[in-house]
């Protein structure tokens, strides 16, 4: 149980962008201190390969033609870290999770993402929703922390506003060696919409918004902390086809200034963008 305060929350204009949009980004999160302090908790959790004997570290892409690990991730990290049970960063996203969703939304696991310096690879177009019960329809959002700046050339998000007000779209998997999912048609990538944000900040996304982040050109590892929040799923008339319900794990899933990019193909790092800064919060 939490005993920590909050000390973020959501203005009315920002409360009206994420609905409009699928998704917000905010500066801070939580304090420099803490961030800290998680990225030594984090690198630990990595470094020991915590869960992978549970089944709790998986891989999201296949490794490189090195043997090397490109997109490694740990679900459900609390089990093997008690300390992110009770942490500021965990309080002010539940606080902003009621304030978006109702206050009946309560915690639905969370789950770290490392993308490994130089060689760590995309996280591919998706919806969050496509990796859960086709048996449901699901009211959800992911609150994306990176622990060390988020920038084009580590594989910051990216987010196609308004795509959270369509259905869940048909979804394959990228690799039969991995678990990630990608959306089996075109995404409207020239809409796309790249948030950079410090570390500490975080992005939030809706569970229906298509979403990417990019590889990792840089020489640091890129370190992402994923919290999720959901109300209780709702029953369906018809199951829908997903691949992801028989996987497990879920990929990941603005600063006060926001930059609108032109995509050539994929939104990587080395991609041809033209950016149009546009202010938001």
């Amino acid at each position: 149980m939490t005993t920590t305060e909050v000390t973020v929350r959501l203005r009315p204009d920002q409360l009206e962008a994420f609905h409009r949009d699928g998704f917000l980004a905010l500066d801070a999160l939580t304090t420099r201190t803490e961030v800290e302090s998680l990225r030594e908790v984090y690198d630990r959790l990595f470094e020991r390969r915590d869960g992978y004997a549970e089944g709790d570290q998986l891989a999201l892409s296949r490794p490189d033609e090195a043997g090397r690990e490109t997109l490694p991730q740990i679900l459900n990290p609390e089990k093997y870290a008690p300390e992110l049970a009770d942490t500021l960063a965990r309080t002010n996203a539940l606080a902003i999770a009621r304030q978006l969703l109702g206050p009946l939304a309560d915690r639905a696991g969370d789950h770290a993402i490392m993308k490994p310096p130089g060689h760590g690879a995309a996280t591919p177009w998706h919806q969050d929703e496509a990796y859960w019960s086709s048996a449901h329809s699901h009211s959800a959002l992911s609150v994306w922390m990176p622990l060390q700046e988020a920038t084009l050339d580590n594989g910051c998000m990216w987010f196609v506003p308004g795509s959270h007000d369509h259905d869940v779209r048909p979804h394959r998997l990228v690799d039969p060696e991995a678990h990630a999912l990608e959306v089996a048609e075109d995404v409207p990538t020239t809409e796309a919409v790249a948030c950079p944000i410090p570390a500490g900040g975080c992005t939030i996304h809706h569970c229906r918004t298509l979403h990417y982040a990019g590889p990792n050109h840089s020489a640091a590892p890129r370190r992402a902390f994923i919290m999720g929040f959901q109300l209780p799923p709702r029953p369906l008339a018809e199951t829908r086809d997903s691949p992801g319900s028989a996987r497990s794990g879920a990929p990941e899933h603005t600063s006060r200034r926001r930059a609108r990019v032109t995509v050539t193909g994929q939104a990587d790092g080395g991609t041809a963008i033209s950016p149009r800064a546009t202010a938001t919060t």
